[in-house]
């Protein structure tokens, strides 16, 4: 989310500097602007996209007409509304760790994978509330590394395994945890490579398969497979898959504990 909340950073600087008289022409040159700031990262599926929508929806909620037809003033409370909304999704992390705690039990063992600041965030939290549990972090170089050394210097048991251990450790955990670049539609998530045949595994084991992410990822995307995630560089190497609804158990997120088919009613509350 640290890139989504960059991105928002950047419009709410560009409302600022923004020479534009109208609200059509400033509407049309941040279009312009979340448009770059989604090439940039070469993909349609993050929290980059979602969050700049909803940005851009959460500030102009209030019309102009409030205003008088001050343009200027309206601008200023453009600016207002933006840090209240980057706010709202800096603290989203906050919000969802209370709600995953009555899930980790004491001896639990957890599975995650790559690293996740969110999930990162859960799990301190639980450790803080005393509660007992080891971790086991897939390699994902050098993602894992990193997630394991945040856990270890907070006193949490980690193992590092290799992403093509995960079938061989499955049937030792309690459950699988991950984080998402995106919620799409469906209730399925888009996460870093590997995510998917976690998933599987989990399921075939019949272990639950949490998911937790911040309401900012939240995308109006619906693919069918995987051939609709982006690939990246010349080598068109994948670096996320998707995880389809089936395979998910819970997605915990700062709207609440969600269900896979709940998540098309929330898009709908958040973009209507």
């Amino acid at each position: 989310m640290a890139t989504a909340v960059g991105a928002i950073r950047t419009l709410i600087e560009f409302i600022k500097q923004s020479d534009a008289s109208t609200l059509s022409e400033l509407r049309s040159t941040l279009q312009d602007v979340v448009s770059e700031l989604v090439k940039s990262i070469n993909t349609s599926y993050t929290s980059v996209t979602s969050g700049c929508e909803l940005f851009l929806r959460f500030i102009t909620l209030k019309s102009i007409e409030d205003f008088n037809k001050d343009f200027s003033e309206y601008k200023r409370q453009l600016v207002e509304s933006g840090h209240v909304f980057l706010r709202k999704a800096m603290h989203a992390r906050e919000k969802i760790a209370p709600k995953v705690e009555q899930f980790i039990r004491d001896g639990a063992i957890v599975l995650t994978h790559a690293r996740s600041r969110a999930v990162l965030e859960v799990l301190l939290a639980a450790a803080k509330k005393n509660r007992l549990f080891s971790v086991y972090v897939t390699e994902s170089a050098p993602l894992g590394q990193m997630m394991a050394e945040s856990l270890r210097a907070e006193g949490i048991p980690v193992t590092i395994i290799a992403d093509a251990a995960v079938g061989y450790v499955i049937e030792r955990v309690d459950m699988v945890m991950v984080g998402a670049e995106a919620v799409v539609e469906s209730g399925g998530i888009v996460n870093t490579i590997g995510t998917y045949q976690i998933s599987m595994a989990a399921k075939l084991h019949n272990k639950p398969f949490y998911a937790v992410a911040e309401s900012i990822k939240f995308v109006r995307k619906f693919p069918l497979c995987q051939a609709d995630i982006p690939t990246e560089g010349p080598s068109h190497q994948p670096t996320m898959d998707y995880t389809p609804p089936s395979f998910i158990s819970l997605l915990f997120t700062d709207l609440g504990v969600l269900t896979p088919s709940a998540v098309s009613d929330e898009l709908i509350k958040l973009y209507c």
